[in-house]
């Protein structure tokens, strides 16, 4: 099982393109091109693990297009799960994506009360969703 959480980042700054001191405000407004992060999901499904069983997570702040992007990332990467939040609600609720099912979880105020983290369910549902994997592939 390979557990992808999520990118901290979609974008960054090559460090050969860092300046090597401060950037002084006095010269004026600073514009910024980043760069792509590279997809490790693509190799990892198709080249490295074809046979593990592969969740990825997806964040959106539009609840209206998550369940589209996440059906769009299986589809493009072949894996079995998404974990889809939004970013507002990330903490006390996701949706488990798969290419047949979606899946809300989300804690109640009791268990908001008791400390209870989200975590706990994603991971919890998981280990059931990657056993029937398991037993499915024989």
């Amino acid at each position: 099982m390979f557990y992808l959480a999520a990118a901290v980042s979609d974008f960054y700054i090559p460090a050969s393109e860092m300046p090597e001191h401060k950037i002084q405000s006095s010269e004026g407004p600073l514009q910024i091109t980043m760069k792509m992060v590279p997809k490790m999901l693509s190799p990892l499904v198709r080249d490295w693990a074809p046979e593990a069983f592969v969740i990825s997570f997806k964040l959106e702040t539009d609840p209206q297009i998550l369940i589209d992007k996440s059906r769009q990332a299986l589809e493009k990467y072949r894996h079995q799960v998404v974990v889809a939040n939004v970013l507002e609600s990330r903490r006390t609720s996701v949706i488990i994506v798969t290419s047949d099912s979606q899946t809300p979880l989300s804690l109640s105020e009791e268990e908001l009360a008791q400390g209870m983290e989200i975590e706990e369910k994603i991971v919890s549902y998981l280990q059931g969703q990657h056993t029937a994997f398991i037993e499915r592939k024989g």
